[in-house]
């Protein structure tokens, strides 16, 4: 990027032709949790990414645009599973928007991952333009994604437009302080955007199983905790950068060697809270009583907050007061709040918290690709679109 961050030269709604009479193509995003009871019809667990997409849908029909969906739906690689049909879907979004028409799982045709130049023909076919509303894939060089935008007219849906306004911000003018919470299961995979954060923020705040890979490299006996060793070298480098910028946990509510876990009250096995150092076969769960004041009290006076990721396996109720505590102390903060997708809203939800924050992104992954590369797939493709701000018309 320019420095001009990631809005810029992006088209939107108003960039297109007149689309009363047009035929529309509009990416969205319907990757919903589905619930699938034995002899029941599958139901949609929470149709939020749906509600999401209609401020947009109803922008386009409202102005005569006769409007095709297309989304995906779990990862059925490449071929037709019925277990991920978008018929609960198609149900739901005919209540909310009957007169849209939404096509098949996109990832039943395995064109759609390699981004593969026939299978963007076939969807762009007949269509007059194209509208991009799928934040949560827009860090996926998928055919659907960055292919239509080569062919027709384009824009940045409303929601994907309020995504970047939110991600820019936090990029280009967050007031401080700037607090970072980041949590989930995999240090591999937010090594880069805790490097990218460490640049921005005043704290950043580190929990969830990732942390034990961070503990590991200060020299803590972590049992048999999640651990990545490949990365205790990454880690370390990265906590001596840091210093006292980088909270970790202080205590860790651990699991018995043999335990299970469960949802709700199903787990099963001894659980202590205690020091961060396990015994062999313990294993952290999640952070305790001590972090989880710590972090809450990082949040409180910060004037801009970003979380990604629970604090531990929140699922199961002997591990979820970590995750509760930090979700309490960012509704409670008074400066500008973003959630950023995935287990964290997940988290909110079940606290009944999602209204009290900021901003709650339909994207988990893509929020944190945003905020470390200051761009993604989908946003530069829109950007070569023939009606983009700034291209030759």
């Amino acid at each position: 990027m320019d420095g001009t961050g990631p809005l810029h030269g992006l088209p939107l709604l108003d960039d297109l032709p007149d689309v009363a009479g047009r035929r529309v193509l509009v990416r969205v995003d319907f990757n919903v949790p589905l619930c699938r009871v034995e002899g029941a019809e599958v139901q949609i667990e929470d149709d939020f990414r749906i509600r999401a997409a209609l401020p947009t849908l109803r922008w386009l029909t409202d102005r005569g645009a006769q409007v095709t969906a297309v989304s995906h739906l779990g990862r059925p690689k490449g071929s037709r599973d019925p277990r991920y049909d978008l018929a609960p879907v198609r149900r739901r979004l005919a209540e909310l928007a009957p007169t849209v028409t939404l096509g098949d799982n996109l990832r039943f045709d395995p064109g759609e991952e390699a981004n593969d130049p026939a299978f963007t023909a076939r969807l762009v076919e007949g269509v007059d333009c194209y509208v991009n509303d799928a934040f949560g894939a827009s860090h996926r060089a998928h055919a659907s994604v960055v292919g239509p935008p080569t062919q027709l007219p384009s824009a940045a849906g409303l929601l994907l437009q309020r995504e970047v306004e939110v991600a820019d911000r936090l990029l280009t003018s967050a007031e401080r302080p700037f607090v970072a919470v980041v949590g989930g299961a995999k240090v591999a995979d937010k090594l880069g955007v805790l490097r990218s954060l460490l640049q921005r923020v005043d704290r950043l705040v580190v929990g969830g199983g990732m942390a034990f890979t961070f503990l590991a490299a200060q020299g803590h006996r972590v049992g048999a905790s999640l651990l990545d060793p490949d990365r205790v070298d990454d880690c370390r480098q990265l906590l001596a950068e840091a210093g006292e910028q980088l909270l970790l946990p202080v205590d860790v509510v651990a699991l018995a060697p043999g335990g299970t876990v469960g949802a709700g009250a199903g787990g099963t096995g001894e659980v202590r809270s205690g020091p961060v150092d396990l015994d062999d076969g313990w294993q952290g769960m999640d952070i305790g009583p001590r972090s989880a004041a710590a972090y809450a009290e990082a949040l409180g006076d910060a004037c801009t907050v970003f979380w990604n990721g629970p604090m531990g396996v929140f699922e199961d109720d002997r591990f979820a007061a970590g995750t509760r505590a930090v979700a309490e102390a960012v509704a409670a903060c008074p400066g500008f709040s973003v959630v950023g997708g995935g287990d964290s809203v997940a988290a909110l939800d079940r606290l009944d918290l999602a209204g009290s924050v900021g901003f709650v992104s339909t994207g988990g992954g893509a929020s944190l690709e945003l905020l470390e590369h200051g761009d993604l797939p989908g946003l530069a493709a829109l950007r070569q679109a023939p009606n983009a701000p700034g291209r030759h018309r």
